[in-house]
């Protein structure tokens, strides 16, 4: 386990870097978009939010 939030970010940003290699990319299922972000949810859930034109998900 990393011994600091900055460890756990570098940690995701690994495997998040490594998916987008292989064309693993999210993509909004209202406009289809790639502009996806990800987010914690209110009960710590994770959910979705494209960039591009506002839909959430999760």
């Amino acid at each position: 386990m990393p011994t600091s939030i900055l460890g756990e970010v570098d940690g995701l940003l690994g495997v998040a870097a490594a998916g987008a290699c292989h064309g693993s990319a999210l993509q909004c299922p209202s406009c289809g978009s790639s502009h996806v972000a990800q987010v914690l949810g209110d009960n710590g859930g994770i959910s979705f939010v494209c960039t591009a034109c506002g839909h959430s998900w999760s």
